[in-house]
């Protein structure tokens, strides 16, 4: 038994080999990344705490990263270095040969998976087409979870979000808060300047000293919901493939602020989101390509 399950272990990392330089050839021609990512970029999320949530068995589908071999397995855990080959026969055919294997070690952060350590019984149980895998948990918590087709660039954004919601209270506040997601960094400061704005004018309409946290749910009620509910209304965010509300809201915002300097009164944010439609979105047919680059990338559409 033991050469027979040595030379089919040898067979399937051959496969499993060829199969990661291939994948590797199309995430190239695509233009994106296919490696997994790293438990470092957790970091961005600022972690409040982690506990020990002892041994259980998890989705291999939703383990997405490394805490430090992301770089020797690609995004489905195929293995990408030559070195690594040895080792995962090796696992593979203490499998065949029905030999218990312990427990790999993982970190969860939402839903989703990091291993510490196991990477290659991850990487031959995904290749068998097993399910499910018993885990050591150490769970991290966070305030904003990151999802499995992240990026590191969307961990930091979500690091960023999860700094606003920190200073604003807004979960609090308005616990039923549309998400205000970006697409691109750095965004979030210049909504904390529209909360300040917003604080310092309820100050001279009240004539009163006005709370941040009041202000921030004005903010919210008053702007921000009422720029993403208007533009739901009128469909805006579909002729922006690959934006998000959040991004919308910001422009229209700026739209407002220029059409009111155009003529000389507030013309209010529904008439900017329509009027910034009309005059900024891409063409049908230009939509209709970033909306299918976008898709072909693996990226994603935001509506």
């Amino acid at each position: 038994m033991s050469y027979h399950a040595q030379r089919r272990a040898r067979q399937d990392a051959e496969r499993a080999r060829s199969r990661a330089f291939w994948h590797q050839v199309a995430h190239s021609l695509r233009g994106i990344p296919n490696e997994l990512l790293p438990f470092s970029a957790v970091q961005h999320l600022h972690p409040a705490s982690e506990r020990y949530s002892g041994v259980k068995p998890i989705p291999i589908q939703q383990i997405v990263g490394s805490v430090d071999r992301y770089r020797d397995f690609d995004h489905y855990f195929l293995p990408r270095a030559s070195h690594t080959l040895e080792r995962w026969i090796g696992i593979r055919q203490a499998g065949l040969e029905g030999k218990e294997l312990p427990p790999i070690q993982v970190y969860k952060v939402g839903e989703l998976y990091f291993v510490k350590d196991g990477h290659h019984r991850v990487s031959v149980a995904r290749n068998a087409g097993q399910k499910f895998i018993d885990a050591e948990i150490i769970e991290l918590s966070v305030t904003v979870p990151p999802d499995s087709d992240d990026s590191v660039k969307d961990l930091i954004i979500k690091g960023e979000y999860a700094d606003f919601l920190e200073r604003t209270n807004l979960n609090r506040v308005r616990p039923d808060h549309y998400p205000i997601i970006f697409t691109v960094t750095g965004r979030y400061d210049v909504l904390l300047d529209h909360i300040a704005t917003r604080q310092y004018y309820l100050g001279l309409k009240f004539g009163r000293e006005v709370p941040w946290e009041e202000a921030v749910g004005s903010w919210y009620d008053r702007l921000y919901k009422r720029v993403v509910d208007e533009s739901r209304e009128h469909g805006v965010l579909k002729r922006f493939p690959g934006r998000t509300e959040a991004d919308l809201y910001l422009w229209i915002m700026d739209h407002r602020y220029y059409l009111t300097q155009r003529y000389g009164q507030d013309v209010g944010s529904e008439r900017a989101a329509v009027d910034f439609a009309q005059h900024h979105a891409p063409t049908l047919p230009v939509r209709a390509w970033q909306r299918a680059l976008t898709l072909w990338r693996g990226g994603k559409t935001h509506g």
